[in-house]
């Protein structure tokens, strides 16, 4: 597990300020489409249920909007599938040229969204949507760390994300009212003309970089026989399932344990995004400093908020307040987990950012997933914020052992070589 001391080298473009700005502006708003088009969804389903599920939401509503939401688990499931599959493919081409081409992907799958005729053609066009979802952000990642300069990994990773969190404060909220002003294809529209304009900024405003030379995909797989790679995306999928079990279900925690109006959910996911964006810029900064660090003192953190979240649910003041905190602490752990998988692939770059969102998509349909079944096996609307406080425990457990192993594994390395030298030395003097 030793791998991870070493980190890929990352070379600053020789480019004007301006340029970088403008860069970096360009790819955090595919982020800004892509967490706009991923989580507008969950607010627009009673919407699409009713426009391409009409007999089943005649008969039973709440079965309706339970099989409209399979659109959400098909743009997971095309995330899960294109993060590894198109990382890949990154070998082939150069990194920015292959953005552009993702870009271009994600503004058709969106605009099939918005077109889609029946049901059955919206799972396909959701799926197609999601398949460029992780490529996209790994590659977002990689540049603007490149365009940062050494020793500003993590604060690339957090300004490729930074369009994601401001989504989910401002985008999500306002396509969300559009939508059911003027119809989830409007809402969806929108979104694709953003991928649109994020297509054409790419091209003005990011470098060129050549093709990468001398790899294969065969160096690619490679990373996967790395152990301590399967172990980070096992504790993001786990660790990070938590807030999706909190967040599927806050509408319903609001109202039935709160006891808040309808109205007062819009500014519960206001104050997550707020939580969100502060998170993830506060991550890429301590990623910086310390990646290891920030795992380990953001976690009690974390596991914290869900403790207070379970102690002042029946209250809105409390319950949006530690809403808010729950999903800063979550964001500040992003961007050291999006490092630690990039050093981990070490060449294998690409595959390692692309991973991370795979794993993050893998805790998506975990964690609504158990929280669904507490709620159905009748423990209350509670039960989800108590299964993402065994989650996030669960996941900080993971993170302690790998550490702890890494520890292990590398005073042995060294200790072998001490003891290499030593016998050398031996040899040498018995020789004179």
């Amino acid at each position: 597990m030793t791998e991870s001391i070493a980190t890929p080298v990352v070379q600053k473009p020789e480019i004007s300020t301006a340029r970088r700005r403008y860069a970096l502006f360009a790819l955090a708003l595919g982020g800004f489409g892509i967490g706009s088009a991923e989580f507008v969804s969950m607010g627009l389903l009673p919407g699409i249920a009713q426009s391409l599920l009409p007999d089943t939401m005649a008969v039973d509503p709440e079965q309706g909007i339970a099989h409209a939401g399979l659109m959400i688990s098909a743009y997971a499931l095309g995330v899960v599938v294109g993060a590894p599959t198109l990382a890949l493919l990154a070998v082939t081409m150069s990194r920015s040229r292959m953005i552009v081409l993702m870009a271009g992907a994600l503004a058709l799958g969106t605009l099939l969204s918005a077109l889609m005729p029946t049901f059955e053609l919206g799972l396909l066009a959701r799926f197609v949507a999601g398949v460029p979802h992780g490529a996209y952000f790994g590659l977002a990642s990689l540049l603007a760390a490149s365009l940062m300069g050494p020793g500003n990994q993590g604060k690339g990773v957090a300004l490729a994300m930074s369009g994601l969190t401001v989504a989910n404060l401002a985008g999500v909220p306002v396509l969300t009212a559009i939508g059911q002003a003027a119809g989830w294809r409007v809402a969806y529209g929108i979104i694709a003309l953003i991928f649109g304009a994020t297509v054409i900024l790419l091209v003005r405003a990011v470098p060129r970089q050549e093709k990468p030379v001398g790899r294969r995909l065969i160096d690619e797989l490679r990373a996967f026989r790395r152990l301590q790679l399967w172990v980070v995306m096992g504790i993001a999928a786990i660790g990070f399932a938590g807030a999706f079990a909190v967040f599927s279900y806050i509408s319903d925690i609001a109202q039935n344990v709160a006891g808040a109006p309808a109205s007062f959910v819009p500014w519960l996911l206001a104050a997550a995004g707020l939580g969100m964006t502060i998170g993830n810029l506060l991550g890429g900064w301590a990623a910086d400093r310390s990646l290891f660090g920030t795992l380990l003192g953001t976690f009690p953190v974390y596991i914290g908020a869900l403790v207070a979240m379970v102690l002042s649910a029946h209250s809105p003041s409390g319950l949006i307040l530690t809403f808010f905190l729950v999903n800063l602490a979550n964001a500040v752990l992003i961007p050291p987990m999006q490092t630690w998988l990039i050093r981990i692939a070490g060449r294998s770059e690409v595959l390692g950012a692309s991973l991370n969102h795979a794993s993050f998509n893998v805790a998506n349909a975990l964690g609504a997933a158990l929280g669904g079944a507490v709620i159905a096996a009748g423990f209350g609307f509670e039960a989800p914020i108590l299964i993402a406080l065994a989650l996030s425990v669960l996941g900080m457990g993971m993170v302690v052992t790998a550490l702890a192993l890494l520890r292990i594994r590398s005073r042995r390395r060294l200790a072998q070589l001490e003891s290499a030298d030593i016998a050398l030395t031996s040899r040498q003097r018995t020789a004179a």
